[in-house]
Formats: C-alpha cells, sequence, structure tokens
C-alpha cells in the first residue's frame, strides 16, 4: 500500500512539474534558481561548521 502511496505521489509531482514548465517557463526557471540557491547556501553552512568543528569549536 505504502508503495503505491509513493508512486501516486511522484506521479502527482511530475505532472505538476511538468504543468508549471509549460504554463511559466520563467517561473519554473526562478524556482529552480531558488532551489539551486538554497543547496548552495546548506552546503555553505555545513563547510563552515564542520571548519567550526576541526578547528576545535572555537
Amino acid at each position: 500500500m505504502a508503495v503505491n502511496a509513493k508512486r501516486i505521489a511522484v506521479y502527482v509531482l511530475v505532472v505538476f512539474v511538468m504543468y508549471l514548465i509549460i504554463t511559466d517557463p520563467e517561473k519554473a526557471a526562478d524556482y529552480v534558481q531558488i532551489g539551486f540557491e538554497g543547496i548552495s547556501d546548506a552546503a555553505k553552512a555545513v563547510g563552515d561548521f564542520m571548519t567550526w568543528i576541526a578547528d576545535g569549536g572555537k
């Protein structure tokens, strides 16, 4: 049952993304840019944390 729910959720997400790209490509590009900025900020924060730990947590 859980596998079917997961498959349906993925299908709905794919259909939504395709709809968004087809109806408003500029907005879809903005969403992608926001997503990559978020990933970049998260990676920088993890790097800063690891540097802090390597320095002895000072």
